[in-house]
């Protein structure tokens, strides 16, 4: 299955990201698609650049080219991340050089990158979760909403940082959405979830201290030698 960012660009790898690989859809939920694609190789010598992402919606999907998406990766983004972690039913275009780079993901990985990446994700749901708007407490459901992905960055972060996996879909979603609505209604609890995955993170863990940029930039070498 191909796909394009735009008429020149080729789509190397895409899935469905969101709720749906994290198995917490529900029938209202959207459908968010995430990808990373080259561009012909000639048009980064040019003056002008071309675009490092494409948003589209009707289906919502995101996609970055293949160096942002790189950096994200590096930079632990949970968001960017998950793409090469996700369960084999979520994937939607597989390139072999999509496959090259699932196989080298393990080498984005470092410890404080994802400490602060993941962290820093889930104490801004914590802020949304006990913030005011101005006329009042958020709607509850979207408050859970703001809940449950707190929860659930803090148990990725923490399992990947003590295992060097990243677990995308979660063991338990009906424990997690139970756990998500109670904190909802006790907002000022979510403090106590970042304290012990601080406390987590404080512990010695299966991370590198800093990423292995060697194949990365192989890999990156390869698409750009692919699209001359």
């Amino acid at each position: 299955m191909n796909a394009q960012a735009n008429p020149r660009s080729t789509v190397l790898l895409e899935g469905v990201v969101g709720s749906t690989a994290y198995g917490l859809a529900h029938a209202g939920s959207d459908v968010d698609r995430l990808g990373l694609f080259a561009v012909p190789t000639e048009q980064l010598f040019g003056l002008h650049r071309p675009g490092e992402s494409v948003v589209s919606t009707a289906p919502d999907r995101t996609l970055h080219e293949a160096a942002k998406w790189c950096r994200l990766a590096l930079g632990a983004n949970p968001t960017a991340s998950e793409l090469v972690w996700l369960p084999d039913d979520c994937y939607l275009v597989r390139t072999p050089l999509g496959e090259e780079l699932m196989a080298v993901r393990r080498s984005f990985l470092s410890e404080r990158a994802v400490r602060n990446a993941y962290l820093g994700y889930a104490t801004q749901q914590f802020r949304k979760l006990v913030a005011k708007d101005g006329r009042g407490d958020a709607p509850p459901a979207r408050l859970a909403k703001h809940a449950r992905h707190l929860l659930r960055l803090l148990e990725q972060g923490v399992h990947l940082h003590r295992s060097g996996e990243l677990r995308v879909r979660v063991d338990d979603p009906e424990r997690l959405r139970a756990h998500g609505e109670r904190l909802a209604q006790r907002p000022a609890e979510a403090e106590a979830r970042l304290v012990e995955a601080e406390a987590a993170f404080d512990q010695p863990g299966a991370l590198p201290s800093t990423p292995d940029e060697r194949p990365v930039e192989a890999w990156l070498g390869r698409v750009r030698r692919a699209f001359l």
